[in-house]
């Protein structure tokens, strides 16, 4: 008696393959949304003549440029002038496809948790890398065009201060999303968490390095003068907020009806 060699062999089952499908789709899909376009088209525009018009002043009027205090400008700006459309882009992760999602999680075989950590892997991964990718656009050329005044090392750490706080309200903004069953009420939560928790940080005492004073102080961050100790507890905070917001979101997203 002979066995069968053409019995059929186990199949491998990639349990993150509704993960990363998951991921790969909703990056694709935000790359491709108009608050996305309008947010990256609008902050490379305004940094582009911003640095034009700093470097027609140093080219005409003969008025030293430097390239700290540009980029400060720049950062700042960028967390806070375009905080409105992450919000929008972040807010409506979930809550947007509230009609849709128990045909993509219960006939699928996505669970839950691969679903919110799709989504929120991506939000974050959008925004901080259009983020990283501009802002060493801006180095780079501020220190070509301009009085170079910058700190390799301090640009390391003004960067990576920035983008822990953008992680922060990402995540707060996808955990938001996976809560609330409306994208306008999800917008006007973050908003409200968003301020109310910026006000209550810069109350603390001066020996702490609120979201605030990390901003004001970019331009010393830039040129390496900073304080490595406060801003590296500032970005544990902004991590450890990411991670907290994440996980109730996650729980309230994994024991609510869809």
């Amino acid at each position: 008696m002979t066995m069968d060699k053409t019995a059929a062999r186990p199949v491998a089952f990639n349990r993150w393959l509704p993960y990363w499908a998951v991921l790969q789709a909703d990056f694709v899909q935000t790359l491709g949304s108009w608050i996305y376009r309008v947010w990256a088209l609008v902050s490379l525009l305004a940094a582009a003549g911003y640095i034009l018009y700093k470097y027609g002043l140093s080219r005409e009027g003969g008025i030293t440029q430097p390239a700290s205090q540009l980029i400060a400008d720049l950062l700042s700006w960028s967390l806070l002038g375009s905080v409105s459309l992450v919000v929008v882009l972040t807010a409506g992760a979930i809550s947007s496809e509230r009609g849709t999602m128990a045909d993509s999680v219960l006939s699928r075989g996505i669970s839950r948790y691969q679903y919110f950590f799709g989504k929120w892997h991506s939000r974050l991964a959008s925004v901080l890398l259009t983020f990283l990718l501009m802002s060493l656009a801006s180095l780079i050329a501020s220190a070509t065009l301009l009085h170079e005044d910058l700190s390799w090392a301090g640009c390391a750490v003004a960067l990576a201060t920035v983008a822990c706080m953008l992680a922060a309200v990402v995540s707060c903004g996808v955990a938001v999303s996976a809560i609330v069953n409306s994208t306008l009420l999800g917008i006007a939560v973050l908003w409200v968490l968003l301020y109310g928790g910026g006000f209550m940080l810069s109350l603390l005492p001066a020996r702490y390095v609120s979201p605030d004073r990390a901003l004001a102080s970019l331009p010393f961050i830039l040129r390496g003068n900073y304080d490595l100790d406060g801003l590296a507890k500032l970005m544990a905070g902004c991590g450890v907020l990411s991670v907290l917001a994440a996980l109730v979101g996650l729980f309230h997203f994994g024991r609510r009806d869809i």
